[in-house]
């Protein structure tokens, strides 16, 4: 029997990297996870986890030995100090695959995107964003793909905005008030513009299922995730659905005050800044994705509404979908 193959998982105690390290858990691979406190209470069981920081690079390259893959999905806390951390934990985790010969996972945003390229986002869309955070983002790929032409080998999966049970700072979170049932939506863009979604735990069954082609993937690969591209009608229904309450108001999401607090909130200013993806209609083109797996993983949208919401502390309780229906091709 040929040994279950090793991913290490730099942010697996958030929304991608745990989506990711559960999917390809169920799909027999062995995970390992970096965390500063491996010792802290209500870690998963299944995962081995190492005590350690994204920041030092010799924790990186010890927890990287024997791993095939290594899933960077760690940020910086509440989009603090993106300027001083985000390249050198990258810089950090490709010295380490470089050394164990693993491939790259980075779950991708459309940050990296200016509104030059909206409406649709192909993979070789231009990337000229006009936010420092975005900014970023492109000099993360550019490392990435320089990094694929000295050996190291790379996998992009570009998303939508997260939302899911486990997503942490997300859109959905801000259109409800966590911890409470939803009582009103408010929604970043207008209604009748169609927006790109991601449901993390069919971000997470897409990345396993591309890993397990691995030796069909090219040193640098882009696919484009395309979700549940639907406007903001379908959206705050879906809550309403959800949550039995036709009579949910959906209002227009306070811009003005996350302008008067952009100075002194860091997420304040980053959400500001990411105000134009909410202006136009976004979608991402799946086409290379679904022509390579021939259908890309996707819930249903009031099961990924609700369980969204159940995450979020906004239900009590929703019935589950079996697991065999979780999944169908679209």
């Amino acid at each position: 029997m040929n040994k279950p193959r090793t991913a290490l998982i730099l942010g697996a105690t958030g929304g991608a990297g745990g989506e990711i390290a559960a999917a390809l858990l169920r799909r027999g691979w062995e995970v390992r996870a970096l965390v500063r406190d491996a010792a802290r209470p209500g870690l998963s069981t299944q995962i081995e986890w190492r005590t350690g920081d994204a920041m030092n690079g010799a924790d990186v390259v010890g927890a990287t030995h024997g791993a095939a893959v290594i899933v960077h999905a760690v940020n910086p806390p509440g989009y603090r100090d993106w300027q001083k951390l985000v390249l050198p934990m990258l810089d950090n985790t490709i010295a380490a695959a470089r050394a164990a010969g693993a491939r790259i996972v980075l779950p991708g945003t459309v940050y990296n995107y200016g509104p030059d390229a909206l409406p649709l986002l192909r993979e070789d869309s231009p990337q000229q964003p006009l936010t420092r955070k975005g900014a970023i983002r492109v000099q993360l790929e550019r490392r990435l793909q320089q990094a694929s032409t000295d050996g190291v080998r790379s996998l992009i999966l570009r998303c939508g905005d997260f939302f899911g049970p486990h997503a942490g700072n997300n859109w959905f979170a801000a259109m409800v008030k966590p911890g409470r049932p939803a009582r009103s939506i408010s929604y970043p863009g207008q209604l009748e513009l169609r927006h790109a979604w991601a449901y993390l735990p069919d971000v997470g069954e897409t990345v396993a299922r591309l890993l397990e082609r691995d030796n069909e993937l090219a040193p640098f690969e882009r696919f484009h995730f395309g979700g549940h591209w639907v406007d903001g009608f379908a959206m705050t229904d879906a809550v309403r659905r959800v949550m039995n309450n036709p009579k949910i108001p959906a209002r227009a999401f306070p811009w003005w005050l996350a302008t008067l607090a952009s100075p002194f909130v860091t997420l304040f200013r980053e959400l500001r800044e990411m105000r134009y993806l909410w202006q136009e209609p976004l979608q991402l083109d799946n086409r290379k994705l679904v022509a390579f797996l021939g259908s890309e993983p996707h819930t249903e949208l009031d099961q990924a509404v609700g369980e969204t919401l159940r995450g979020l502390g906004c239900m009590e309780e929703i019935a589950r979908m079996p697991s065999d229906l979780h999944f169908r091709a679209e």
